[in-house]
């Protein structure tokens, strides 16, 4: 049976580095660190992620604005908000809350954010600082992914990871940290053959597609690490017919409530053959937050010297 790389221990062991980080750093009456979250709409995901983003905040001492934009905002509007909290001095790191109205440019967006505040770390400049090997402000989740298998004294040197999931997100900066560690690394994506076979040479695998149960038990290579970065929430339980078999726990608790959150692996059936493995939800999800929150430190400090 795999033992749980438990997300929450992790982000809460990150989160009091930062907490103790940022007494630290403000010790001689110096400003709190300041983060700002732009909110386009009102899209209900995206007011649970913002909520738990400024909580976080609240919890390590860093001072958080949400910056409100109505749906039928334009791009000039929302380049406006971000140009003006690229000037304040009192904020250091800027996101803006994906997912955006379509009518929305959400890279060229993005791009506007300071590099020295894009603690989301998706503008070109940071990009190409994390595919040049050098230091930076780096994409949250994939960050996250890295100091958990860190945390747990998981080996990547020299292990053969395969990625499924190629977003800009968590596929491609996951490729080049993974590869900074020196392992040997296979990205998939929805044109790939053989996907099967593939996942069963990974002696890593991390599943990012946003697919309920795409990943199954006989897709695992024995011993094999499983993160599994997928997020998603189910309401049918003709969706992941496969829980009544494998988690008929959880299997009944949704369809009692209706709604349930699972990852893109079958835990059931992988959880029997994987050495170690992350949970959904409670594994990889609070360690984003907590990464957003060591991002911001760290943005913090290189903008104070």
């Amino acid at each position: 049976m795999a033992q749980l790389l438990d997300g929450k221990i992790a982000s809460q062991k990150i989160l009091d580095m930062v907490r103790e980080g940022i007494v630290t750093s403000t010790q001689f009456n110096f400003r709190k660190p300041g983060l700002a979250v732009i909110v386009v709409g009102d899209n209900p995901a995206s007011q649970v992620y913002v909520g738990h983003k400024l909580r976080a905040c609240e919890s390590v001492g860093i001072f958080s604005k949400e910056y409100r934009l109505p749906a039928s905002a334009s791009m000039e509007e929302v380049k406006l908000a971000i140009d003006e909290l690229n000037r304040s001095p009192n904020i250091d790191g800027i996101l803006v809350q994906m997912p955006l109205p379509p009518h929305l440019d959400a890279i060229d967006l993005v791009t506007r954010i300071d590099p020295s505040k894009d603690v989301d770390g998706f503008t070109p400049h940071n990009l190409t600082r994390l595919l040049q090997g050098r230091t930076g402000l780096f994409p949250c989740t994939p960050l996250g992914v890295m100091r958990l298998l860190e945390m747990n004294n998981i080996a990547v040197r020299g292990k053969h990871a395969v990625i499924l999931g190629r977003s800009l997100i968590v596929g491609r900066p996951l490729l080049a940290m993974l590869l900074d560690a020196n392992a040997t690394v296979t990205v998939t994506h929805s044109h790939t053959e053989h996907l099967k076979e593939i996942c069963q040479t990974a002696d890593i695998l991390f599943a990012a597609i946003g697919r309920p149960g795409f990943v199954e038990g006989s897709w695992i290579k024995p011993g094999a690490v499983v993160v599994d970065v997928g997020i998603n929430r189910v309401t049918n339980p003709s969706e992941v017919p496969y829980l009544k078999a494998s988690e008929p726990e959880r299997y009944s608790q949704l369809v009692n409530k209706g709604s349930l959150l699972v990852g893109d692996v079958r835990f059931g059936e992988a959880e029997k053959i994987a050495s170690f493995i992350t949970p959904v939800p409670g594994g990889v999800g609070p360690l984003t937050v907590a990464m957003l929150m060591s991002n911001t430190l760290h943005a913090y400090r290189t903008r104070k010297k």
